[in-house]
Formats: C-alpha cells, sequence, structure tokens
C-alpha cells in the first residue's frame, strides 16, 4: 500500500510540474479498501458505504434528536509528534456544536490518528455505538465519504452523511463558528 502511495504521490508531482490541467488516470480509490486515496475535493460518484447521506434538514431533525456532529476537514499543518497539539495553519469554521477531528478522513490514517479518530468517537457518544453521528466536511470531498465509512467498521451503526458539509451549510445562510480540534493524545513522556 505504501509503494501505491508513493507512486499516487509522484504521479501528482510529475503532473503538477508538467502543468497538465486534466484528472488523474489512476483509480482514485483502493482497490482492496474501498477508500478513496486522492483526489479528496472531486464530485463523489458512488453511494456512501455504511451510512446514509442526508440534508440540511435532516441534520436539523438528526441534532435535536441528540446527533453528534462530526467534521473532518483536514488541516494543513498536521499535529505536533511530540505534544499532540495541532499547529493551525488555516483558520476552519464548522457547523455549530461539531466537534472537528482533522486528517482523520484521508484515505491511508496513520495509526495514531486512526485511534485518535477511535478514541474520540468513543468519547463523543460515550461508548453507544448506536448514537447517531452526522459526518461532513466540504460540498464535493471524500473525507467525510471515507470517515463515514471508517465510523461504520468500527461499529456505529447509526452514521449519516452530510455531503454538502459546511458549504451547504453555509449556502443555506447558516452561521458557521470557528473551530478548535481537540489533541492528540501527546506520546508517553510529553
Amino acid at each position: 500500500m505504501k509503494s501505491r502511495l508513493l507512486a499516487a504521490a509522484i504521479g501528482i508531482a510529475c503532473l503538477t510540474l508538467l502543468g497538465a490541467g486534466t484528472e488523474l488516470s489512476a483509480f482514485d480509490n483502493d482497490e482492496t479498501t474501498g477508500y478513496r486515496m486522492q483526489n479528496y475535493r472531486s464530485p463523489v460518484n458512488l453511494p456512501v458505504q455504511g451510512g446514509k447521506r442526508v440534508e440540511t434538514a435532516d441534520v436539523d431533525a438528526l441534532t435535536k434528536e441528540g446527533a453528534i456532529l462530526v467534521d473532518v476537514m483536514p488541516q494543513r499543518g498536521g499535529y505536533d509528534p511530540a505534544t499532540g497539539g495541532w499547529r493551525m495553519v488555516d483558520k476552519h469554521e464548522t457547523l455549530p456544536g461539531a466537534t472537528w477531528l482533522p486528517n482523520t478522513g484521508t484515505g491511508y490514517v496513520e495509526p495514531r490518528l486512526a485511534a485518535y479518530f477511535t478514541d474520540e468517537l468513543s468519547r463523543l457518544t460515550k461508548g453507544d455505538k448506536a448514537k447517531p453521528l452526522i459526518v461532513f466536511c466540504k460540498a464535493d470531498c471524500w473525507m467525510s465519504w471515507n470517515a463515514v465509512k471508517r465510523a461504520a467498521e468500527l461499529g456505529y451503526s447509526r452514521v449519516y452523511w452530510y455531503a454538502d458539509g459546511s458549504d451547504g451549510w453555509n449556502d443555506a445562510d447558516r452561521a458557521l463558528v470557528g473551530a478548535t480540534p481537540p489533541p492528540v493524545p501527546a506520546l508517553a513522556g510529553h
């Protein structure tokens, strides 16, 4: 899998250097896992796996019933490996009441971030895997699609995908709020 990711990264770099304006011809979803591995900001042309797509009105109804909002928009700065604190390169706004778990919607999630995603979902749901989760990012973004699949694979039975994400929320004239993600657990001894 690492060689496939390296090949994809080299291909993207080559296309960028050559100034190619066409889409990559490589298969964007991993054939084994089904996760989207590249070209995350593009129209999602597959049904979500492990969840149900919802619209803004559904988000309203589900949150009134206690659904938990989970934003998986990435943060370019990543997190500090020693302290677990996020390097806030980009300001991020999200839906009111959402918890932002950056970088957990990529196709491959490194083990420490995978544990962070698992632990945060458990904390947010108080261990109740039947608690409804609404996962989102931005419109035309595969990261939330990946995160819905990942949450379902963790055993969550009521996972919803708000495909329009913060873009759709904003387009519906709804207010967004500033977001700060919870830190990744620090390494032992820090």
